[in-house]
C-alpha cells in the first residue's frame, strides 16, 4: 500500500494482513457483544 512517498507493508506480509483482519473482524464482534450487554 501506498501513500504519497511512503509504502507501508503489512506485518508478515500476507498472511500478517490476513490476521489483521481476521483480528479487527473479531474484535469489533466482541464488543458489539458487549456493548449490548452492558446497555440492556
Amino acid at each position: 500500500m501506498r501513500f504519497g512517498g511512503v509504502e507501508i507493508r503489512p506485518l508478515g506480509g500476507g498472511l500478517g494482513c490476513l490476521l489483521m483482519i481476521l483480528f479487527s473482524i473479531i474484535a469489533s464482534v466482541v464488543l458489539t457483544v458487549l456493548a449490548n450487554l452492558l446497555l440492556r
